[in-house]
């Protein structure tokens, strides 16, 4: 069994790329173990936290005594079965890796823990088996503290909003309070915005391809590591893609694109999904980025530059990787392992780094 001191040492568990990791570390915490099983975000954590703590592979291999001592626990089961975009499905067995999380608790017994979903999380069954073994079960020593959080009132420019359950051996840790609000509400501060995040980055990428790279993590081959403005290239979208995004405002949607350039199914599709096709605004957080930032048909993904009077100040292009990583809270000089899409379902998948400092330093204020 590892013992670690540092009353600031933590696990990460379904750590992906690290998102957590990076707003844990910004506040002081070191991380002694990491697991991830996808091979791409095991080792874009890895090249920005190190190889020697990280584990990639099937969490549920990972024997007890090769879990470490450490004062917290945070992570993410994966989350499929609990998304507005999944399958919703109760029996997916995705939904059941929050117990190899638990397994991990027992083990470490850490002071505190963090698990991080989202937002149907809270309203599963699953999540209901996890206030039981809270209150009767394997972390009875536990108090929770749970519910939904909104990445902009924690200074992240994302309106992404999570499932935050806080459990604490060392008295109960309510949920951080917000420290900003849509149009500084209520004497907080104001939402961070797109602008805070991605203006003066080249709106016209030099290139539509990752630079010809290779590096090697877990004795494997892996394309990177990418830095930076590596990861900001551009796309090829048909001219047809470019007349409809020509015709898209700020806040707009599809419901701006005219009807001969839609396609039948969204012509036939009167109401709903609005974020499609959707142009960002410069003065407002984002809406979530998903996985698939990349494809103008899935959300509201859009450059925010658009002049009603000057189609030659109009950007019609999607954001590109560098600046969902921002949007992201990533730091400007992350690494970045993988291939295109394989970065972008890391970028998609993690959580705000912003949100987890926010976390982190609130729960350290309780470990003082």
């Amino acid at each position: 069994m590892w013992r670690v001191s540092d009353r600031l040492s933590m696990i990460d568990l379904f750590a992906g790329c690290g998102g957590m990791t990076v707003g844990f570390h910004r506040e002081g915490f070191k991380p002694v173990l990491s697991v991830e099983w996808d091979r791409a975000a095991a080792s874009t954590y890895a090249a920005n936290f190190g190889e020697s703590h990280t584990h990639w592979g099937d969490i549920s291999l990972v024997r007890e005594d090769e879990i470490p001592d450490a004062q917290v626990v945070i992570g993410g089961p994966p989350c499929q079965g609990f998304s507005n975009l999944g399958s919703k499905d109760v029996n997916d067995p995705r939904n059941k890796l929050w117990k190899e999380y638990l397994r991990f608790v027992v083990t470490a017994r850490p002071q505190v823990f963090i698990i991080e979903n989202v937002q149907r999380f809270s309203k599963s069954s699953e999540f209901q088996l996890l206030l039981d073994e809270a209150d009767h079960g394997i972390v009875k020593d536990y108090e929770l503290s749970h519910g939904v959080l909104l990445a902009a009132d924690y200074g992240v420019a994302q309106r992404r909003p999570r499932t935050i359950v806080i459990g604490s051996r060392i008295g109960k840790i309510p949920l951080p309070a917000p420290t900003h609000a849509k149009d500084g509400a209520g004497g907080l501060l104001p939402w961070e915005t797109v602008r805070s995040r991605i203006a003066g980055i080249d709106e016209r990428p030099a290139t539509t391809e990752l630079p010809e790279t290779m590096t090697e993590h877990f004795g494997q081959r892996i394309r990177g590591e990418f830095k930076g403005r590596d990861i900001h290239f551009g796309r090829q979208p048909t001219r047809l893609s470019l007349e409809r995004y020509d015709h898209v405002p700020p806040g707009g949607g599809r419901f701006d694109v005219p009807d001969h350039l839609l396609s039948r199914c969204w012509r036939e599709k009167k109401t709903g999904t609005t974020d499609v096709m959707g142009r960002m605004r410069w003065d407002a957080p984002s809406l979530t980025i998903r996985t698939e930032f990349f494809k103008p048909e899935k959300g509201q993904y859009l450059h925010p530059q658009w002049d009603p009077f000057d189609v030659d100040r109009r950007v019609n292009r999607v954001i590109t990787h560098y600046e969902a990583s921002l949007l992201q809270d990533f730091p400007k000089d992350y690494l970045w392992c993988g291939s295109k899409t394989e970065i972008a379902k890391q970028i998609g998948n993690a959580v705000p780094s912003g949100l987890a400092a926010a976390i982190a330093r609130h729960v350290k204020h309780y470990l003082d």
